[in-house]
């Protein structure tokens, strides 16, 4: 049908009821369908021109009516399917488009999405409905509904750490990260955890994340615990799974009340357990973690943080780490969870997560292979089982 086939039609229809009307419309050669786009106002690209009226292509009237805002009334569409469905709100060859398909949105009353010809009516007066229509087509879970709020802990990985440091061999105890000036260990630890957060999670990384490890010395020359400096939680972690609740919980040899899924092999920074980061690869061994700290989460000793977390010689001492899955039988079993009566160097328990034994030094290495402890003659941070990892705790949720 032509433009001038349907303007007397139009106009003997502006001239009876509101009834007479709707019969006309519907009774377009081109079928209006489910009556067009909701709201006050025409359908996108494939309907009205200006605010309502006649559709290019699209059928007999751009929204399923006559009436200048581009529908029968006010209110908007002819039926009370009009852009209430998922679709959009158009039929197939009716109103929204000159195809015919009116995108996956248009008409939702969230804003949806538009596609093709669908969408929001030029004039401004059409479009969506605020409370119309139904969400688009693909509206469903994004990454946008993935709460950051709950993400909280992690244990930083093997490829990460490497990544960040530029080299094969982790940062060692040096984890400056840039930073200098009294306390730079501790700050560019706390940078690191951030950084991490945020490739995991975008967005992540703004909250405010600090490493477990404790200190001789801060910024202002004081002890640094590190219990002290992770908040009150609860933590939970990259899958919002529970590692504590308190800090309580926290002084166990593993966290109590911690989601028995991750209690004794501690999920990385992507929620993957660290005891296996490659599926396809088998477990590795590489608990030993770096904290500096004791059972109690308090500094260990002086010479068990790397010179605060600024060493990387191997000549610093032996730092203080925990385990991030726990540790039995043999040599390995281990005593009680204190600092003494244990067969690990220094004296603690396989299973505690932040103080099990002393490390062979500050210096980068990576060992993944079980060697039966630290290695008397090595200097790193991985001989007996690790690559220098650390924990990281979010202050808030």
């Amino acid at each position: 049908m032509t433009s001038l086939d349907r303007k007397p039609q139009s106009f003997t229809a502006l001239l009876v009821g509101a009834g007479v009307l709707l019969q006309v419309a519907c009774s377009s050669s081109a079928t209006n369908g489910s009556g067009g786009a909701p709201g006050t106002g025409g359908s996108a690209s494939g309907g009205a021109p200006g605010t309502g009226g006649d559709a290019s292509t699209g059928g007999s009237v751009g929204s399923g009516g006559l009436t200048a805002s581009g529908g029968v009334t006010a209110s908007g569409g002819v039926t009370a399917s009009g852009g209430a469905t998922a679709s959009g709100g158009a039929t197939p060859t009716g109103g929204n488009s000159a195809t015919g398909s009116g995108g996956r949105g248009g008409a939702t009353g969230g804003g949806g999405r538009a596609s093709g010809g669908g969408g929001r009516s030029g004039s401004g007066s059409g479009g969506a409905a605020g409370t119309a229509g139904a969400p688009g087509a693909d509206g469903g879970v994004t990454d946008a509904a993935v709460p950051t709020a709950k993400f909280s802990f992690f244990v930083t990985s093997l490829k990460v750490l490497q990544d960040l440091s530029k080299n094969s061999q982790g940062f060692g105890g040096d984890l400056r990260f840039g930073e200098t000036g009294a306390g730079a260990g501790l700050r560019g630890a706390d940078k690191i955890c951030a950084t991490i957060a945020e490739r995991s999670m975008p967005g992540a990384g703004a909250k405010p994340w600090r490493a477990f490890l404790s200190a001789v010395a801060g910024e202002d020359g004081k002890q640094v615990n590190a219990i002290d400096r992770i908040g009150n939680g609860p933590w939970y972690d990259r899958l919002g799974r529970t590692f504590a609740l308190t800090k309580d919980d926290l002084l166990f040899d593993r966290p109590r009340n911690a989601d028995t899924a991750i209690v004794n092999d501690f999920p990385n920074e992507d929620g993957v357990p660290n005891h296996a980061p490659d599926p396809t690869a088998g477990a590795v061994d590489n608990h030993d973690t770096l904290t500096g700290t004791g059972t109690d989460g308090k500094l260990y000793s002086a010479t068990a943080t790397c010179a605060d977390w600024t060493g990387k010689t191997g000549t610093e001492g032996k730092p203080r780490v925990g385990h991030t899955w726990p540790r039995g039988g043999g040599m390995m079993g281990g005593g009680g969870g204190g600092r003494g009566g244990g067969t690990f160097p220094g004296g603690g328990s396989g299973a505690n997560w932040m103080s099990s034994l002393d490390e062979s030094g500050c210096a980068p290495g990576v060992n993944l292979v079980e060697m039966g402890g630290p290695i008397a003659s090595s200097n790193t941070v991985g001989s007996g089982g690790g690559y220098g990892a650390f924990y990281c705790f979010s202050l808030t949720q």
